[in-house]
């Protein structure tokens, strides 16, 4: 079931609900919508919010960009944290420089590859998803970096396309699926990766299975001759604006209301933060050698 965050229905108070979980924001990216997601971060309240991979974007950072407004992100997620949110970061392949400190337990963080939730007498099996594909090794590695350049300079293009769509009242495009959706090949990668996930979690007997890595938000039931479980995609913050919220014994699929959306106002408040009193210093390490090494 899917359904709008509207900011006007909480000007001022935080939504409680149990379980959010976030993936493929692509912090240090233009098409990553960072506005709009801390407007949605600073409408809710989470007891635990789990960022399932490609938070950071690692094969695109850049020192020549990472704006105010992702930075507003990392410091409204670690406000969320000093507010007693447990925060559960699931790393992807566009953030694999954190592999190295895989299951590092940090107060209110806690930094896996893969996670296994147990709520309501049922098994969440939640992890990214990259580990379908090849694009973390070797050659295709560095065609996925170029890809990956590639695309980010689609969205850019995109954006400039919608803004000239809504100034002459016609409705926004996305280049980006249509290209995805045209494309055999890229058809059926989703279909593959989707066949995968649903055929392990069945054959090992879990609930849920949920991931991100794909761009493609699902909320649905999969069956096959062993058996049955419930697909989860948490999609993405570059085009779908969408998450995944648990409450009352039930998930959503989410998408943020962006027709509705005022935007947030980043000040120096916003992103004044001492993340080191907050953080592993190796955690923090990582984070800097990325930087410095950011061409």
């Amino acid at each position: 079931m899917g359904f709008n965050f509207e900011k006007t229905e909480m000007p001022n108070k935080r939504r409680e609900v149990e379980v959010v979980i976030l993936s493929d924001i692509h912090l240090g990216t233009y098409g990553c919508h960072a506005k709009e997601l801390l407007s949605y971060l600073k409408s809710v309240k989470p007891k635990l919010l789990i960022l399932n991979g490609d938070i950071i974007d690692g094969w695109a950072f850049s020192k020549r960009y990472f704006p105010n407004s992702h930075m507003a992100v990392i410091s409204e997620l670690f406000k969320l944290m000093k507010k007693d949110t447990q925060v559960i970061y699931i790393t992807g392949n566009h953030d694999e420089f954190l592999r190295k400190y895989t299951d590092l337990r940090m107060g209110n963080l806690f930094l896996t590859d893969k996670y296994l939730l147990e709520m309501d007498g049922q098994k969440h099996w939640i992890f990214h998803g990259d580990v379908f594909d090849n694009t973390t090794k070797g050659g295709a590695k560095i065609l996925a970096k170029l890809g990956g350049i590639g695309y980010d300079w689609l969205i850019l293009i995109n954006r400039a396309i919608n803004f000239l769509m809504e100034s002459m009242g016609r409705p926004k495009v996305s280049l980006s699926k249509k290209i995805k959706n045209s494309v055999k090949k890229a058809v059926a990668f989703i279909a593959d990766f989707e066949g995968k996930a649903i055929e392990l979690a069945i054959d090992n007997h879990y609930d849920f299975v949920i991931c991100g890595h794909i761009h493609q938000p699902a909320d649905r039931i999969a069956t096959n001759e062993k058996g049955s479980v419930h697909y989860l995609n948490s999609g993405d913050w570059i085009e779908n604006l969408s998450s995944l919220e648990y409450h009352n014994g039930k998930w959503d699929l989410c998408y943020f209301d962006t027709k509705n959306y005022v935007e947030e106002v980043i000040t120096e408040k916003s992103i004044d933060l001492n993340v080191q009193e907050l953080i592993h210093p190796q955690m923090f390490a990582a984070f800097t050698e990325q930087m410095l090494h950011a061409e």
